[in-house]
């Protein structure tokens, strides 16, 4: 179920490597990887369920509204995580030369789609 809308994601991205939907407790709902050599994506999106978590309970603290998206970009990977739900994520893994702009719409366009599925 997930999968074939994650696959649809990475595939269609320059420089995809994998997708992940997870829960903001770091436990994974499913996974598309394209290329499992390059990075361990369930590893990269459970440390970051926390900094979600954080980003959330700070952006709620401050009245600066709900958090949307965050990017991290890295030596090796460019990472793009857009909340579906409260509680749920979509993280997006692509190569540092990666379509940021693209990875973003095509993991805005996937939300509706994914948490039918939740």
């Amino acid at each position: 179920m997930f999968a074939e809308t994650l696959k649809k994601v990475v595939d269609n991205i320059e420089g995809g490597i994998a997708a992940v939907v997870m829960g903001l407790d770091g436990i994974s709902v499913d996974t598309y990887i394209k290329l499992a050599d390059r990075v361990d994506v369930n590893t990269v999106a459970m440390e970051f369920s926390f900094i979600l978590s954080q980003v959330r309970k700070a952006g709620d603290s401050l009245a600066v509204g709900s958090l949307e998206e965050l990017t991290v970009k890295a030596q090796r990977l460019l990472l793009v995580c857009r909340m579906i739900s409260p509680q749920y994520f979509i993280a997006v893994v692509m190569a540092p030369e990666g379509n940021f702009g693209k990875a973003r719409y095509l993991a805005r366009l996937a939300q509706p789609a994914l948490v039918a599925q939740l």
